[in-house]
């Protein structure tokens, strides 16, 4: 696949690993990659080669930093019709109950939690830090907060999207708090993810699909209503974006602390 995204499959495992191909932008995911994204995961609904899939992103630096800036999303004048285009760039938005295994090395971060909200756990090395720099900019961190309070303490969870880009979560504190099922060493992540996927789609998958189904839907009424209401949050809490853009140009890319 072209663009931003890059596939392979193992026919033999099951097993396909998908690449956030943009280690230039940090793997930050503009409008054609968000389409190709959706491409892939309804792709692999009608593949039956494919019984499991490793999420990842290329390079060592980041694994997605979440909406490119340079992106540009006309928007309807509405506050109830918030064009957000990485909403459909998860499985689930796209109806794939087949497993997903994240594999994250370096940052992950504001967008970033669509993709790892939709996965059914995350593989992480210690180079990998997790944070939501919405705040910081003017801007309201609605779906990704709603995602990453499905998947961590309240607490934890609302530290991250306050405290902005003043701080990010270390793999070791993310996998202390289940955000993160398993820590690797430098590097070994997707190995290790790949491992997990292996197992899973050596299972039947009639069983593994409905227990994806199953375990998504502990959740999906919950997250279906607070996603309701994002749309008007955003659109009534952000700044505008010339003033979104002379808070982003002024950052200290230095000026945190992890913990």
């Amino acid at each position: 696949m072209s663009g931003g995204l890059r596939i392979s499959r193992d026919k033999e495992t099951g097993v396909a690993v998908l690449t956030l191909d943009r280690p230039a932008r940090l793997n930050a995911i503009d409008v054609e990659t968000a389409t190709e994204l959706a491409s892939a995961w309804r792709a692999f609904r009608f593949d039956d080669t494919v019984r499991a899939v490793v999420l990842t992103g290329a390079g060592e630096r980041a694994f997605c930093t979440g909406l490119d800036r340079a992106a540009e999303v006309p928007q309807p004048d509405s506050p109830f019709m918030v064009d957000d285009p990485l909403l459909r760039i998860g499985p689930k938005a796209n109806d794939l109950w087949k497993p997903v295994v994240a594999a994250v090395r370096g940052m992950a971060c504001g967008g970033a939690f669509y993709l790892l909200g939709e996965a059914e756990f995350v593989v992480a090395d210690e180079t990998a830090t997790f944070f939501d720099p919405h705040t910081t900019y003017g801007m309201v961190s609605a779906y990704e907060s709603v995602y990453m309070a499905h998947r961590m303490p309240y607490g934890e969870a609302a530290r991250m999207a306050l405290m902005g880009t003043a701080e990010r979560m270390s793999a070791r504190r993310a996998h202390d708090i289940g955000l993160v099922s398993e820590l690797t060493a430098p590097g070994e992540a997707l190995a290790a993810a790949v491992r997990c996927a292996e197992a899973v789609a050596a299972c039947p998958p009639e069983g593994v699909q409905g227990t994806v189904r199953a375990l998504w839907t502990a959740h999906e009424a919950a997250r279906a209503h607070a996603f309701a209401q994002a749309p008007h949050l955003i659109s009534l809490g952000n700044l505008p974006p010339d003033r979104q853009a002379d808070l982003f140009s002024a950052r200290r890319p230095d000026g945190f602390r992890t913990r």
